[in-house]
């Protein structure tokens, strides 16, 4: 064995951009001890890839790592004190002259469960997305994540004018590079390729996994497309809407302490429909709220909603409209979602200070018109919204219903969108999965979409928002068992108080009759 060994190690040190499974053989037969672990890591910098340069390849020991960025607003710092060692690498694509696109995988140096992860981003992307790539990690996987060429924040696009190239990065080709490249990395890693490849994203995560399906359906076997900011030019576009509607003039801004008021008459007008008083609307479809019950009779104040704020609001659940023609441009906001509204809709103030404003204004006026002066009260919902589309819509939506090629390769896609989303419109992913429907027929066999009563933007809320999402997928593609139902539970300080099955769209969960409401085993999916 002590030839063996020593054999393994002058190849390992030998090696020189070519296969480097060897080094990983080598750090198996030494008990994968740190030090075999970094010869095999580091050698991953010599490799050689397609207009890809790796800048960095270092074994981080169990527990060690640190995020060189704060968690996004509103969501708890990760942590990383529980995950594996693991190999760093870090990377940086140029396919074209004006591209930079940064890219991390992270490697288990032991027990890899043969597969590949890649995990999305939020909002205008710009950041490396560490608490996925930790959350895919502690489950075996290989993981990658990328900046999506570009360095910034969920809300800034300073780096955009003059930069076409860029934006299509962050439209498609920043995760496309990001997967190929990581495919190359860990085969050169662990000398084989990966048995399966999944995609894991919500939000801006969930049109990359989108945008996969329709543009690069070989890149993933099975995508997870959580509230898919899809038709991303139109979601911005209803963004601008919600500013234009209660955030122009002083007298339309909602304070967000009125929220908890509004949520009120909802549960009061709606929450029965289902069968179930639970405070979650099944599909909140059904329900019909008027906002003129709770108009002050004389002083304003916390307990009531002036005239202009009762019309603001009511322009937010109606969505966004073309001002000529009253086409819809982007679908409104469901009854039942008001409590996250303070953070994403209604803000603190006026002028805006909401996170819909903030991504939007950035997008308009550095994406769009490239003009540092631009003003978001000057958006033409008729004129500005054709533009927007003849310059973008094909660099940054992904809504083309045909999914023939990813069918045809044998994906498999999971969508699931909270019905409380207040960040997009949970209306949005009904409309694409209808017109896949439309286009290609009956898709239950490679592509479901399950809608969360009462889950806010990805996760949160008054609903159960906590279910098995990547093994839902990894049953599908690798079991071939398709998710006739998902159980989902919601916990409160620790303890799961509820449980619920989610349903394939076009049935909903419907109380038996008996038995606690608070428990799945009594619910069964029915036909709306």
């Amino acid at each position: 064995m002590r030839l063996v060994r020593s054999e393994l190690r002058n190849r390992c040190n030998r090696l020189r951009g070519g296969v480097i499974g060897i080094c990983a053989l080598f750090a198996a037969l030494l008990g994968t001890t740190g030090r075999a672990h970094a010869a095999a890591c580091e050698e991953l910098a010599h490799l050689s890839l397609s207009h890809t340069t790796i800048t960095s390849a270092i074994i981080v020991p169990a527990g060690a790592f640190s995020a060189p960025i704060p968690a996004p607003p509103g969501m708890p710092p990760p942590s990383f004190n529980a995950l594996p060692i693991f190999c760093r690498v870090s990377a940086t694509s140029r396919p074209t002259a004006d591209s930079e696109i940064r890219f991390e995988v992270w490697l288990p140096a032991a027990h890899w469960n043969g597969k590949l992860q890649g995990v999305g981003n939020g909002g205008l992307g710009g950041v490396i997305s560490y608490g996925a790539l930790a959350e895919a990690l502690a489950h075996g996987y290989v993981a990658a994540s990328t900046d999506t060429g570009h360095t910034g924040s969920f809300a800034t696009a300073e780096w955009a004018p003059g930069h076409p190239e860029k934006v299509i990065d962050l439209g498609h080709r920043a995760v496309h590079e990001m997967t190929v490249q990581a495919k190359a990395i860990l085969q050169a890693f662990y000398g084989a390729p990966a048995r399966h490849s999944y995609w894991n994203g919500c939000s801006t995560g969930g049109n990359q996994g989108l945008s996969e399906a329709q543009r690069y359906p070989q890149d993933y076997d099975g995508i997870l497309a959580g509230a898919p900011a899809n038709f991303f030019t139109h979601l911005e576009m209803g963004g601008n809407w919600i500013s234009q509607s209660i955030h122009r003039e002083p007298a339309s801004f909602v304070p967000a302490t009125k929220m908890a008021l509004v949520h009120r008459a909802v549960l009061k007008a709606c929450d029965a429909l289902d069968g179930v008083k639970d405070g979650v609307l099944e599909d909140p479809r059904r329900c019909a709220i008027d906002l003129k019950a709770l108009q002050c009779q004389g002083a304003d104040g916390d307990q009531c909603l002036t005239a202009p704020q009762i019309a603001g609001l009511e322009k937010v659940y109606e969505g966004a409209r073309s001002r000529g023609t009253g086409a819809q441009v982007f679908p409104g906001y469901m009854p039942g979602g008001e409590l996250d509204w303070p953070l994403w809709i209604v803000g603190t103030d006026v002028p805006a200070r909401n996170l819909q404003h903030l991504i939007q204004d950035a997008f308009f006026k550095y994406v769009v018109f490239e003009n540092p002066e631009w003003q978001w009260q000057s958006f033409d919902f008729d004129k500005d919204v054709a533009y927007t589309d003849r310059k973008l819509a094909s660099v940054l939506n992904a809504t083309d219903a045909d999914l023939a090629a990813f069918k045809a390769s044998g994906g498999k896609l999971v969508q699931y969108h909270g019905w409380s989303d207040a960040a997009i419109s949970p209306l949005n992913s009904i409309n694409y999965f209808e017109s896949v429907q439309a286009k290609m027929g009956d898709t239950s066999g490679f592509y479901r979409l399950f809608m969360v009563p009462g889950m806010s933007h990805c996760a949160g809320g008054e609903g159960t928002d906590v279910f098995d999402k990547v093994g839902t997928l990894e049953r599908w593609v690798e079991e071939g068992i398709a998710p006739e139902q998902i159980i989902a539970s919601r916990t409160v300080s620790g303890t799961v108080t509820r449980t619920r099955p989610l349903c394939p769209y076009g049935k909903v969960a419907r109380w038996k009759g008996s038995g606690n409401t608070e428990d799945a085993i009594n619910f069964t999916c029915v036909a709306e």
